[in-house]
């Protein structure tokens, strides 16, 4: 059986990877996210949709709470927006600040390259019970 990692498991997503959103790096309980703004981003006012920022921040969301190899699907989510871009690059940090029994709770902080907020992600997870086919990150 080949060995996959978690950024292996995330190649998956195939909707982010549409967007053009890359996994950058995973650790217990975090992960960071990019994504360059394309004019295919870009809504009706000229900025980057709303929705390409959230699939930005859901990505690092997702690596974060499933970095413990059980499978773990968004039960909430909320996102506000700060700041409105329309080129260049931007990241999404992920940090899990609760996971306990069944539940687990991460904040996504999104930045552009100067390292400006542009909007900040909560989200709630719940584990399944189902192990992944990857190994937990342990730090």
């Amino acid at each position: 059986m080949e060995f996959m990692t978690v950024k292996d498991f995330f190649k998956n997503d195939a909707f982010a990877a549409g967007a053009g959103v890359e996994l950058l790096e995973v650790g217990n309980g975090t992960a960071r996210t990019r994504m360059k703004i394309t004019p295919a981003h870009l809504n009706g006012g000229g900025v980057c949709q709303g929705g390409a920022i959230f699939t930005l921040a859901d990505l690092a969301f997702a690596a974060a709470v499933n970095s413990h190899a059980q499978l773990t699907y968004s039960i909430w989510s909320h996102i506000q927006f700060f700041k409105s871009e329309n080129s260049g690059w931007l990241y999404a940090e992920a940090r899990e600040i609760f996971n306990r029994g069944r539940l687990s709770s991460a904040e996504i902080s999104v930045t552009n390259e100067a390292g400006d907020l542009v909007a900040s992600f909560s989200g709630m997870g719940y584990h399944k019970g189902t192990e992944l086919p990857f190994k937990a990150i342990e730090d």
